[in-house]
């Protein structure tokens, strides 16, 4: 046998051994565990996954029939039941429409019911527009089949042209195939504010 093969047999047996060893050194070296570590969770928020289903941080996409983009995010969402809707927290939604307009949708907590065709924003709820208008309402019910709904309560908002507020809104085309309208009702003001040209 020649010293190359020598080698090889030698470093096939020294090799092994040597793992061995450093796994053996590793164990005796390590501190040991402590079965008695508590779970880094409230008591009653391990209580609540365990009570009820829920996704963490969900993610949706898809194309409506006339070609808007939507996006929907939540920190959480649980599944609805027989009876119950669909629920969500932290919820941010954006909407790219094929005319290129954006509109941004975040609330504090949505439901989604199904058989009603309809989900309800709830909480801080704030709508901005790529063409420079914010809104900002604490209930917005709105269709899940079209871009239509309703804020039940006060809303309040700044725009291109001033300020406004009113006590209801209602929003959708007027006919099928028609760009989205406003209409703001329940004593609407409207502080005009003129945009001053530089000279």
């Amino acid at each position: 046998m020649d010293l190359y093969s020598r080698m090889v047999a030698f470093f096939k047996v020294l090799l092994p051994l040597l793992a061995l060893a450093i796994l053996a050194t590793l164990f005796l070296i390590s501190r040991g565990v402590n079965f008695d570590a508590k779970i880094p969770f409230a008591e009653n928020e391990v209580a609540d996954r365990l009570r009820t289903q829920q996704i963490t941080a969900p993610f949706f996409s898809g194309t409506t029939p006339n070609g808007d983009e939507v996006t929907v995010r939540a920190r959480i969402a649980r599944p609805g039941t027989t009876g119950a809707p669909a629920e969500a927290e932290e919820v941010q939604a954006k909407m790219t429409r094929s005319s290129g307009e954006v509109v941004t949708l975040d609330s504090n907590a949505a439901r989604v019911d199904i058989e009603e065709d309809m989900a309800t924003f709830t909480g801080e709820v704030k709508i901005e527009t790529s063409t420079g208008f914010t809104l900002n309402t604490e209930v917005l019910n709105t269709s899940l089949h079209g871009v239509s709904g309703s804020a039940p309560g006060p809303v309040s908002g700044v725009g291109p042209f001033g300020t406004l507020n009113a006590g209801q809104m209602e929003f959708g085309p007027k006919n099928e195939g028609e760009p989205v309208q406003l209409l703001f009702k329940q004593g609407v003001k409207l502080v005009y504010q003129p945009k001053i040209t530089e000279k």
